[in-house]
């Protein structure tokens, strides 16, 4: 057996105790030495199986103490609609919050252009958006002025999507996305309730309105312990 099945079969049964709720919420996981014994493996193939359980939000290692089980308490995401925050948050249970970070324009040279393939000024919007007292999401905006024009703070705080549908009459048609695990940075840090995570799930989306024209590129930064990622597919 080679060691990446090694490490899928450590993480499969892992994740199927804690689904299964024999390993609970807050509960510490074996030490590396004592999964090497229980597993006949190498310290590099548990840790490589604790790595992938960490980034898939299953577990939080916490330096000179461990590996513990996170709460598994989560919120569906779905990668094959093209969905608002506030169409989403309306399905949640609980309280839902955004904040409103930033609000600017971007007028110069910028690398933000070639996102979206354009010379015409950006808007530049970050919100935080927070789920029954944790800030869990940063979403970072960027939309061409030219195609989307009068923004305003109110309609941030509120719903784009609605803004751009009901009141500029345009269709919103698809989007392209990119999903990844990054290291969290100072900027999570500072605008999210971040706890021990060292990685965080970004979305990455290319939103295009009915004629096919780009009009926004949106970075969407995700607490691992807190959202699944859904998508409907078929077999064609």
């Amino acid at each position: 057996m080679n060691m990446e099945s090694k490490y899928l079969k450590i993480y499969n049964k892992v994740v199927s105790e804690i689904e299964n709720g024999i390993l609970e919420p807050n509960e510490k996981l074996d030490s590396e030495s004592e999964m090497m014994n229980k597993y006949s493996v190498s310290r590099d193939t548990v840790r490589k199986a604790l790595t992938k359980l960490e980034q898939n939000g299953y577990i939080i290692k916490k330096k000179g103490k461990g590996s513990f089980v996170l709460e598994m308490v989560r919120f569906d995401f779905p990668l094959a609609g093209v969905v608002s925050f506030k169409e989403l948050s309306q399905k949640m249970n609980g309280k839902v919050e955004t904040h409103l970070e930033l609000f600017n324009i971007i007028t110069e040279d910028h690398p933000i252009r070639k996102k979206l393939n354009c010379r015409d000024d950006i808007w530049e919007i970050f919100r935080v958006r927070e789920i029954n007292d944790e800030k869990i999401i940063l979403d970072k905006d960027y939309l061409n002025r030219r195609l989307i024009p009068n923004l305003t703070k109110e309609i941030c705080k509120n719903s784009i999507y609605e803004y751009i549908e009901n009141v500029l009459g345009l269709k919103i048609a698809f989007a392209k996305k990119e999903i990844t695990v990054r290291q969290i940075t100072q900027e999570d840090k500072k605008l999210l309730d971040i706890e021990d995570f060292n990685c965080i799930v970004l979305c990455k989306s290319y939103t295009y309105l009915e004629n096919g024209e780009l009009f926004q590129y949106t970075e969407s930064r995700h607490r691992p312990d807190k959202f699944k990622f859904m998508e409907f597919a078929r077999r064609r």
